[in-house]
């Protein structure tokens, strides 16, 4: 499809949302994270990828979704299939979301520009319609705020360097 771009669709709280395919370096299932006390509520924690502290940011608690609950209590089934989205940039980053489910192409005439505050925490750049589907199409520089980005980097090399103390 000429002039298309590629999107990974990730379910985010039950949201359909879709993420530059250019801005995800890969995938990974959920693995287990560390998270030093004090941080915001939207960060989930750090993992060890490769000996560098990788900070993992919940996108539910960011956008200030709340996840639907499973009929028999307050877990959701679907978090056995959590992902991890890791960002491709200078600075290491991931995304929790609850399930990347898809790549599609999209044609630049399905998306519509949307203004910076109107959804998800500032974060919706475009909304794109597939047939019947919409999708919440994300700009992952528009995640965080400056302010927030430099205390999270100021974290992330707390996390690297109580990494470094246990590497052999």
């Amino acid at each position: 499809m000429a002039g298309a771009t590629a999107y990974l669709v990730v379910d985010v709280a039950g949201t359909a949302c879709a993420v530059p395919g250019a801005a995800v370096d890969e995938i990974l299932p959920l693995p287990r994270l560390w998270r030093p006390p004090g941080g915001p509520a939207a960060l989930a924690g750090f993992f060890n990828l490769g000996g560098e502290a990788v900070p993992v940011l919940d996108l539910a608690v960011l956008f200030g979704l709340a996840r639907p609950a499973d009929e028999g209590g307050s877990m959701p089934r679907r978090m056995v299939y959590r992902h991890l989205l890791v960002m491709a940039g200078p600075m290491p980053l991931a995304l929790l979301v609850d399930r990347a489910a898809d790549l599609v192409h999209v044609p630049p005439e399905a998306m519509t520009p949307v203004t910076d505050g109107a959804t998800l925490n500032g974060c919706v750049a475009h909304e794109i319609r597939l047939g019947e589907r919409l999708l919440h199409g994300l700009s992952p520089e528009r995640v965080l705020l400056a302010e927030e980005r430099a205390r999270l980097d100021a974290q992330t090399r707390a996390a690297q360097a109580r990494l470094a103390e246990w590497a052999a």
